[in-house]
This record gives structure tokens, sequence and C-alpha cells, in this order.
């Protein structure tokens, strides 16, 4: 969930979160180098803003590298935290942002369009509304996060959760799918989950009324039979794709016409063995949504759309990435293709994929615990350079963690890569205390 479990009360106070929030606004960040193999990765610390206050800050992170220029990142994590660097992710800056009229309340999603301006997407608890009854679309027209005082509210009412957004090329429309609740956690059947849509036309000022794109509805409970993880993708002709989990399955829709028109019913695409909520030991809870992407560069693997989860097929004490792929808009699908390449029957969990539009290589992080006997965790990415009829691990995490299964872990990792510039980011939940971490990754390291 964005902003933490239901059960904690925010205003419970870890005493190691006492001491950590004492970081300087603009303090530079810790940096560490690991070898692997023959690679060599750096590890960059993200600094804890100044005033941030939530007690499980730097979960669920969001982070963007510029399209126009790979030395600008910037990133996000809950519930209101924003960081930045110009110089590729090796120092950052951060601070917490406001919201008076409608509040930040978590799920950040980070976008930098193709004109250069900055955007910090959240969850809101809107004043009269229900706890998350809005989304709002903050801007900024530089990289330090001037964002617009009261941002752009997109719906309120019902409600949200996970929105993500994808940007096109071709007109600079933004586009937005999430999961919209009757009534979240809700056991009546007749309060229903769905997945749903808007759209911007002019830099996130204004929003399309949400449209329902999901034929099947799920649950509110927050579970597998839940509608969840829906991620937008746009193809090379401005085609919208997105594919969500519910009930053990895979589903997939897509636009032809700007998100006008959607296919009557949504398609099945694959199954999703023990469904999208997952249990991993030592983690305050687990899922494997789904993540779409398209490929969009002059690659051979032009306009492939892929779809990447994890599950437990191959046991409960096995949870593996996966991935599967369409040549044709979604109307076929390949196989599943398992991503990791251990056979060490260990967790791998959490995962995200991102393709670098430069030349059409996969990216895909997740923690791993392939080398422990324990719960220890490590980080890992997995890349392939021929549209994903094969993986290379790397493993990129400087030091393996033990996560706290009592603190909220997060439900996400991320990832972001431009022209060959490669950035992860990552929670690090060990002896209680939570941090923030990415990597300084270039493919010519990976070759």
């Amino acid at each position: 969930m964005d902003f933490g479990p239901k059960r904690v009360q925010l205003n419970i106070v870890n005493k190691f979160y006492k001491i950590i929030i004492m970081n300087k606004f603009l303090a530079l960040s810790f940096v560490l180098i690991q070898f692997v193999g023959k690679s060599q990765f750096t590890n960059v610390k993200l600094p804890l803003p100044k005033k941030a206050s939530y007690p499980y800050s730097q979960v669920e992170p969001s982070i963007y590298i510029n399209p126009k220029n790979n030395k600008e990142v910037i990133a996000g994590s809950v519930l209101n935290d924003y960081y930045f660097s110009k110089d590729g992710g090796e120092n950052w800056a951060a601070k917490s942002i406001k919201s008076k009229k409608n509040g930040v309340h978590g799920d950040p999603c980070m976008l930098i369009d193709y004109k250069g301006n900055y955007y910090y997407f959240h969850l809101s608890n809107v004043k009269g509304q229900t706890l998350v009854g809005g989304i709002v679309c903050e801007r900024s027209k530089t990289i330090k996060g001037r964002f617009n005082k009261e941002g752009h509210t997109l719906v309120n009412g019902k409600f949200h959760d996970k929105e993500w957004v994808a940007c096109n090329k071709n007109n600079g429309h933004i586009y937005m799918t999430w999961t919209q609740f009757d009534v979240y956690g809700s056991k009546d059947p007749s309060n229903r989950s769905n997945i749903v849509f808007s759209k911007s036309e002019d830099l996130g000022k204004s929003w399309s009324n949400p449209v329902d794109i999901s034929y099947f509805d799920g649950d509110c409970i927050d579970d597998d039979l839940t509608t969840e993880g829906a991620v937008p993708a746009v193809g090379p002709n401005g085609e919208i794709y997105v594919c969500w989990a519910m009930g053990s399955k895979l589903y997939f829709n897509s636009s032809l016409d700007d998100g006008k028109t959607w296919l009557n019913k949504e398609l099945e695409i694959g199954t999703q063995k023990g469904g999208w909520a997952i249990d991993i030991p030592g983690i305050y809870r687990c899922n494997g949504m789904p993540v779409t992407v398209c490929d969009i560069s002059n690659s051979e693997n032009k306009g492939t759309i892929y779809v990447n989860w994890a599950d437990q097929r191959n046991g409960k004490e096995n949870t593996d990435i996966w991935m599967k792929k369409s040549k044709d808009g979604g109307k076929t699908w390949s196989d599943d293709i398992k991503v990791n390449t251990d056979n060490s029957k260990k967790h791998q969990f959490l995962t995200w994929m991102t393709i670098d539009q430069s030349n059409g290589y996969l990216y895909i992080v997740y923690y791993d615990r392939r080398e422990h006997e324990d719960n220890k965790t490590d980080v890992y990415l997995s890349v392939s350079k021929n549209g994903g009829t094969s993986f290379k691990d790397y493993k990129i995490s400087t030091n393996s963690f033990t996560p706290n299964p009592k603190m909220f872990f997060g439900d996400y990792t991320n990832i972001s890569v431009q022209d060959g510039a490669i950035r992860p980011i990552w929670t690090h939940l060990d002896n209680s205390i939570i941090s923030l971490y990415t990597a300084l990754i270039d493919q010519k390291e990976l070759d």
C-alpha cells in the first residue's frame, strides 16, 4: 500500500528515525563501492530529508532520469519526500514537499517529460474526502522541485491506490492508470475495485474524466482478488498498453486512439499461480504485481510489449521473477520467461522493469536471497540485450541486509535507464533502520 500498513498509527515515531532525521538538506550522499565478478558498481545512499516525519520514510521509491540529460536524476519516496541529483546520482539533495490544500499522502511517481518538466505525482488526503480521496500532479520547471503551490487534483471522492504514469513522446500527453476502490478494505461483495485511466494534454494542468478500463472488477480487500498493478506503457505510434493482476491471472488492455476507446473486454494473457499477494519470510507484506513497458527504440524489437511480475508457481519457498512479451500489439503472447538465472530455489521478489529506449535493452531489478540460507537479502539486476530471449544477472547491492518483519518495507522497487545510464533504487532495511540506495551503473560495465 502507498503509505504503509493500515494497521500502523501515523503518530508512531521509531527512535531510530529521530537520529537519522537530522541529516542536512544538502548533505552529500554516502558512497560505497562494490566489486561483483569483473564489474564495479557504486552504491549511493540518498540523504533523509531534514523535515521527514513519517516513520517509514524512504520506502516505495520512484526514480527518473531526464531523457534529454542523463546527469539529471529525480526520485521520490513515501510519504512526501523528493530527491534530485545534477551529477548522475553521485550526490543528492533532499526535501519534503507540502501541499496545504490537497495533502501529500504517498505513492510518489516521478516523471520528466520530453520538454524538460519535472513531475511528482502522489496520493492525496483531500480535506473532506476519504483517507486517500485524490491524486495530485505536482509540476516544476526546475529540478530543485519548486512545484506548483497547490498541485492539480486529478480525482477525489473514492479511495485510490498505486497511480503510475507514462508520457507519449509523439504528442507530450501524459497517461495515468491506477486502482480505484469503492471502500478500501471492505469485505462487502457489493464494494468493488477497478482499473481506471485518465490523461492530460496540457502538461498536467487538467485531466480527463477517469474511465474504467477493467471489465472484470475485483473486491476491495486489497488481496489476490483485488485489481492491482496497473503500470501504463506507450508504443511507437502512441498506443497505450497496460497489464494488471487479479485472481491469479494477468489481464491486458490497450487503446490505439490516445485513450479515447479501449478493448470492450480486457484480455487474459497469463496466470500468476498463487496470486499477486505473496508471503516472503521477514517481509511485512509482499506482492508480485506486474509492470508493463514497450520498446519504442529503433532496435529489431521495436513495438514489442513486455510484462514483468513475480510469483510462487514453483513453491512458497521459491519465488521467481517472470516476463512475457507480445510482438503484435498484445494479440498474442509468448510463453513465460524466467528472468533470474539461478537454480537456488530461493526468493526473488518485488521486481520492477524498464527499457533503455536508445537500444531496446531490458533491465529488471529485484530483491534476491540466492546466496543465503536465512532472510539476508541482496539486490540484483537482470539484463537482456535480445528482447528477453536470455538474461544475465548482476548483484548490485554492496551489503546484504536482514529486514524486520514488523516494519513496513514498501510495495515496490524502481529503476530508470537512459542512454546507457542505469539507476535502480531500493529500500534497505537492516537492524530496524530504513535507508534508500541507488547504484551508479553504466551499460559499458555490463558488456
